[in-house]
């Protein structure tokens, strides 16, 4: 289940490390190149509210399957597209339809002990990020070497490989709603007006997860940027060595089986403050500033992966029953943040350039510091 999350998200994210390579391919500027990243994410966040309760009311293995080989065929289509029109299209569908992790984690939640939650929710989380922060090294060596089509065209067979083997592997799961599916999208909509813990979790993952969005899609234009000059290759150097953040999150999960959720925010929000004073260094150019760049990413890295385990942890706590639309409510909030941040950090960086991307950075930081020493004072509605 954590090579699936890995996978299937990657599909989101490998986009991030190419947008240079794709302007120029067809002969359009970065920033509308960039949008494709937004489009992508976007539709991931519509695919999740749209898509992802499904996981309550029908069998999940079938599902997955099928929205799988959708993915594999809009990978495809992206892989050939003729223009920048039709690979925003093709973006789009890849993110509506790739958001099997999202119906894996509830799943895999309902099948162990709740002491054992957090921990089995870190696992899955640790190929979820490890998917997120590997496409764009997946994405950067083989679109320097071989084109920016290469990774569409190799994702689309990973991804119907992937389906196949699902389908064999997964076990069955009975559905826990018979409810229609107008009233699935309505319970999302009700858990988010009254369940002060699912709008904790989001607070913090929207700020973070859009700080993150911001960091990594600017970091591809300011690498291969006249500062630098680097490739896009160098853009997935430096995934390579954030995705080592990825074997804490077991670790994470079993902290949040001990210290509790809100303790984990915290270290994560620090982190992300100091990520962005790190970030700062890669104005210097040169070994130094790839080097403090190295570092800022990593930091944000542990930072975002270690708060959405203790984010997921807390929500599925809630109501075993209707996890799905949990989930649902908390990740498409949680990406239209990551897009949102993407927008910011592509008009930051081309308008202001780095330095703004890293004010942008630990702005979303202080506004997560304040929200969680709001609540730790007994706020409204944080103390479930």
């Amino acid at each position: 289940m954590a090579l699936a999350c890995g996978v299937a998200v990657a599909n989101v994210y490998f986009p991030q490390a190419i947008t240079p390579l794709i302007a120029h391919g067809l002969g359009v500027g970065q920033d509308a190149a960039a949008v494709l990243t937004t489009v992508t994410q976007l539709g991931y966040a519509v695919g999740i509210f749209l898509l992802v309760p499904l996981g309550d009311r029908l069998s999940r293995r079938p599902l997955i399957t099928v929205l799988l080989t959708v993915t594999a065929l809009a990978l495809l289509a992206a892989g050939l597209a003729p223009a920048i029109g039709p690979l925003l299209v093709a973006g789009a569908v890849v993110g509506v339809a790739t958001v099997v992790p999202q119906i894996l984690l509830p799943m895999a939640a309902g099948l162990v002990e709740p002491e054992r939650r957090g921990a089995v929710t870190g696992t899955l989380q640790a190929g979820l990020i490890g998917g997120i922060l590997l496409a764009r090294t997946f994405g950067g060596v083989l679109g320097e070497h071989l084109g920016w089509r290469a990774p569409y065209l190799v994702a689309a067979v990973l991804t119907g490989i992937l389906a196949l083997a699902l389908g064999f592997a997964l076990p069955r799961s009975v559905p826990t709603v018979r409810d229609r599916y107008p009233t699935l999208l309505a319970d999302t909509l009700r858990l988010l007006l009254h369940e002060p813990q699912l709008r904790r979790s989001i607070y913090f993952q929207v700020t973070l997860f859009g700080a993150f969005s911001a960091a990594w899609t600017a970091v591809a234009l300011l690498v291969t940027g006249p500062r630098y000059d680097m490739g896009t290759q160098a853009v997935g150097l430096l995934a390579l060595i954030g995705a080592a953040s990825m074997f804490l999150a077991p670790g994470a999960g079993r902290w949040v089986d001990r210290y509790g959720a809100d303790r984990v925010n915290l270290w994560c929000i620090l982190l992300a403050l100091v990520s962005g004073a790190f970030l700062l260094t890669g104005l210097s150019g040169g070994l130094a500033g790839i080097a403090g760049l190295a570092a800022g990413l990593l930091l944000i890295d542990v930072a975002v992966q270690c708060g959405q385990v203790a984010n997921q942890a807390r929500i599925f706590a809630l109501r075993p029953e209707a996890r799905s639309r949990l989930n649902t409510g908390y990740m498409t909030c949680g990406f239209i943040g990551a897009a949102v941040g993407s927008w910011l950090g592509t008009r930051a960086y081309t308008q202001l350039g780095w330095g703004a991307v890293c004010a942008l950075v630990a702005v979303a930081a202080l506004l997560a510091l304040g929200a969680h020493l709001t609540g730790r004072r007994g706020g409204p509605g944080v103390r479930g």
